[in-house]
């Protein structure tokens, strides 16, 4: 059984579509959040891995399964479990509910590949990232 690393979202009012719940794009970007938060610990940061070893992951692969809609000021919990662990890319499955009523709300997969920025080619994951998505897997 894996272990997630569990990061929390406040839905945003500029989030809401004119219906009043999130536009679906937005939980695409909160599972990216949610994976870069998960890597904050590599050297340097994950910032650091972007903007000064020019290492990214972008999504090679997405999809997302809707249970329950989310409005403005809503909490969601997005649990990350890595799924499985390549040579230079992995799948991340992200679970997202409403810690208030426990509502699952969402699952979404995405499948990044780590990418030279300088280059834009795929690389061999480096030893801490591979450390970090380990811990999650």
């Amino acid at each position: 059984m894996s272990v997630p690393f569990v990061s929390v979202h406040r839905v945003r009012l500029d989030e809401v579509d004119a219906a009043g719940v999130v536009y679906f794009a937005h939980f695409f970007s909160w599972c990216h959040e949610a994976m870069a938060a998960m890597l904050a610990s590599v050297d340097g940061g994950y910032a650091a891995l972007v903007m000064t070893r020019r290492l990214g992951l972008p999504a090679v692969h997405a999809e997302a399964d809707f249970a329950a809609p989310v409005r403005f000021g809503d909490e969601v919990r997005i649990s990350t479990v890595v799924e499985r662990i390549g040579t230079s890319s992995c799948a991340l499955r992200f679970e997202l509910e409403r810690p208030s009523d426990g509502d699952h709300i969402a699952t979404l997969r995405h499948i990044v590949a780590l990418t030279d920025l300088n280059e834009m080619r795929s690389r061999p994951l480096p030893d801490d990232v591979l450390r970090i998505l380990a811990r999650y897997s």
